[in-house]
């Protein structure tokens, strides 16, 4: 059987990517663009792959990783829509019904961070574990817990960047996050550090450069340590801006072994493949679009096996 030809969108704060294919290697066209107001953001996104379709052939399903907070409850009223984001004019938009109404194909809809997530485990830094880890540090931080092969996610998904960090004695920074202010996000963050030093955390260099990675793998370390003892993950893969200081992982991996003190006591949490950088780059969040198009064209392919053989339909895809 040939590969599904799959539609992929990563919905960012600052940019959209749009990309047909199958897998992060087997790309047959790709566009990027500024996000903008919805409606025209969202139509120039459609435009790429009504055009790409009535040139190559119809898609099997499109899957969508966008910037949050989204209604993920399968079922839900709103589900796909964005709840109140500090993205101006997006607050409420639906992200996902216009694709689908569009396109007439099943569309998958997760986070961006989620997204990179599955793309990371299905051809990055966690292929071949079944419950892992995906942050991802730059202006802010997100992070998508996959446990059992599964992403975890409730009432909604998870918000990892808000989680309470202490305090490193002598940091009287009062934080950036416009919520929380000292969580860890707003500790931690890129847009943190940059205003915490006057400098973007790309341009530090020298004594601040030092400084700076000082408190940041301070900081994250105790962020991992929750994650550690709440998610039990094999492997934690960290991508984004600030991920890509040099020097950072070997600092993080010495840190996070002295702040978990010996508890569990597992050789696993001290080996170099623990806590990684993330493999994809800038094609996570796609790669993890085009593994929610395949669910959504494989949930799509169920229901319609269910309703054929009179069980009913079941949620949370759009079809």
């Amino acid at each position: 059987m040939s590969a599904p030809r799959l539609g992929a969108i990563e919905s960012g704060g600052t940019k959209f990517v749009c990309l047909i294919g199958s897998a992060p290697d087997r790309i047959e066209a790709e566009i990027r663009f500024p996000t903008g107001e919805p409606a025209p953001t969202l139509t120039r996104a459609i435009d790429f792959f009504q055009e790409r379709i009535a040139v190559t052939g119809p898609l099997d399903a499109v899957g969508i990783a966008s910037f949050g907070p989204l209604e993920l409850r399968p079922g839900h009223a709103e589900f796909g829509h964005l709840a109140a984001t500090p993205k101006p004019g997006w607050s409420g938009v639906d992200v996902a019904g216009p694709v689908a109404a569009a396109l007439g194909v099943p569309v998958g809809i997760d986070t961006d961070v989620n997204g990179a997530a599955l793309g990371e485990g299905r051809w990055g830094a966690a292929r071949g574990l079944d419950t892992y880890v995906y942050l991802t540090v730059g202006t802010g931080i997100g992070g998508g817990a996959v446990i059992g092969g599964k992403v975890v996610r409730g009432l909604v998904h998870t918000e990892m960047g808000h989680l309470t960090v202490p305090r490193i004695a002598g940091d009287t920074f009062p934080g950036s996050c416009p919520y929380h202010s000292d969580c860890w996000e707003g500790l931690a963050g890129g847009e943190a550090m940059g205003a915490r030093w006057g400098t973007p955390a790309e341009e530090l260099a020298g004594d601040a450069l030092r400084e700076a990675l000082r408190l940041e793998v301070a900081y994250l370390a105790a962020g991992l340590r929750n994650i550690v003892y709440t998610t039990a993950p094999q492997r934690i893969v960290i991508g984004g801006g600030v991920a890509e200081l040099s020097g950072l992982f070997p600092l993080l991996r010495a840190e996070l072994s002295a702040t978990l003190a010996g508890y569990p006591g597992l050789p696993e949490h001290a080996a170099e493949d623990f806590v990684v950088p993330a493999q994809l780059g800038g094609l996570a969040g796609p790669a993890g679009g085009l593994v929610l198009a395949a669910e959504a064209a494989a949930a799509a392919k169920h229901a319609r096996h269910r309703q054929r053989s009179g069980a009913g339909p079941s949620g949370g895809t759009y079809a």
